[in-house]
């Protein structure tokens, strides 16, 4: 793959990096009110987070906030690909859009991320519309191009 500026030129159609960028925002919404859920949850049992510092010190290193980190890997790496930091073929990006749909699948009966993502589902209204709102994105995603 060439290189311009030590940075991987990006091949994807643009209706196919439109729909990533949608799908970014998407995630980061999605991201939030999780963030947002847990938080609440958090504080009923250990009190207030004080501060927003506080609350991000909580997300990247408390074991409470740990199963958002696929999630949040998964924005690191959309943002990679869009900034043409890794190569970003059509095969890497249909890989990623698969991650996201196999990761954003809730189940009752899971563990891990797709047990708590459930959980967040059905403790909060803002939850269900990111879900909502990501899950339409990539039924907008072509299955091929």
């Amino acid at each position: 793959m060439a290189l311009l500026h030590g940075r991987h030129l990006n091949p994807l159609p643009a209706h196919l990096r439109s729909r990533i960028v949608d799908l970014r925002q998407g995630l980061l919404r999605l991201h939030k009110a999780l963030i947002v859920a847990e938080q609440l949850t958090y504080e009923r049992i250990y009190g207030r987070i004080e501060s927003t510092g506080q609350l991000l010190q909580l997300v990247m290193k408390d074991p409470w906030f740990a199963w958002l980190h696929p999630l949040s890997n998964l924005v690191v790496r959309i943002d990679q690909m869009l900034e043409g930091e890794v190569p970003a073929g059509l095969a890497e990006a249909y890989k990623l859009l698969g991650e996201v749909q196999a990761l954003l699948r809730p189940s009752e009966q899971g563990d891990g991320f797709e047990r708590s993502y459930y959980e967040a589902l059905q403790r909060m209204p803002d939850v269900v519309l990111a879900h909502a709102q990501v899950k339409q994105v990539l039924q907008s995603v072509p299955a091929t191009v």
